[in-house]
């Protein structure tokens, strides 16, 4: 099995579970929303690639905006249906891969969301594609949003879970995979290969470096859960207190020093030129 169908039949799967996942612990989705919504405004067309079981679709189509989720898998396709019926709203919704453009819909789109790819391309070049393929369907002075898993991503979680860290993990027990991404942890590296499924996880200098070259002008480049990636506590909060966490999260998100208390990272950058395609 090649990665993009493990990472297929992962998502295929299990669809439900990366729904509730940021539904239990929200902090990325919020952080990444408030960010979002400073820039896509009602009417806007948006392709979320990527999306997944459509959480962003589905908030930006209730703000509004004409959204078309495209995903590479039918089992997160049909949970985005069913979500954005329950929901009250109308989004369309595809079967594509985002290192093909003939499976993607014709730009251009006002707003290009890749908050999915970027976590599963193995490959530096594919990685590169993907970004491509994004921005030749982005107009001119629109925006792309693009996501990255942490390479402190996995220490963060089970920093989290400290009574599930596995015995002998960084010992004689740890597998190859477990060796290798903590040895790309200590160096502050990057780590490509088995995860939760095929997955390639960055630094801050790392994730950056993949937009150079590109007709992209930075706008943000910031931490998805602020301070608390390793909190999972949300629902014993007050609203009190998670406003107030909330608040200083985002005002301390886009500091290089604390980058890496997040899971995540997110790229937004306008396009400034055209792409070849």
């Amino acid at each position: 099995m090649n990665d993009r169908e493990a990472v297929k039949q992962y998502y295929d799967d299990a669809p439900q579970s990366e729904w509730s996942r940021l539904e239990l612990n929200p902090w990325e989705f919020l952080i990444n929303c408030t960010f979002i919504d400073g820039y896509i405004r009602p009417g806007e067309r948006v392709l979320d690639l990527g999306g997944g079981p459509g959480r962003y679709s589905i908030h930006l189509a209730k703000r509004g905006a004409e959204v078309t989720l495209v995903d590479l898998s039918d089992g997160n396709i049909g949970l985005a249906r069913e979500k954005a019926l329950a929901a009250g709203v109308s989004i369309e919704a595809r079967q594509g891969d985002a290192l093909d453009p003939a499976s993607l819909p014709e730009g251009p789109f006002d707003h290009v969301l890749c908050m999915g790819p970027l976590y599963h391309l193995l490959v530096r070049e594919e990685r590169l594609r993907a970004i491509k393929n994004c921005l030749a369907r982005l107009k001119r002075g629109g925006k792309l949003f693009a996501a990255f898993i942490s390479i402190y991503s996995d220490m963060i979680y089970r920093l989290g879970r400290l009574d599930s860290w596995p015995e002998g993990i960084l010992g004689i027990d740890a597998t190859e995979s477990e060796r290798r991404y903590y040895s790309a942890l200590k160096a502050g590296g990057e780590y490509a290969g088995e995860a939760f499924t095929r997955a390639y996880f960055t630094s801050p200098e790392g994730a950056l470096s993949h937009f150079e070259g590109f007709p992209l002008k930075k706008l943000h480049f910031l931490g998805s859960e602020g301070l608390l990636a390793a909190r999972r506590d949300w629902l014993s909060l007050t609203h009190e207190q998670r406003d107030a966490w909330l608040g200083l999260s985002l005002e301390t998100c886009e500091m290089p020093a604390l980058l890496s208390w997040s899971e995540h990272f997110l790229y937004i950058g306008e396009k400034t030129g055209r792409i070849d395609i």
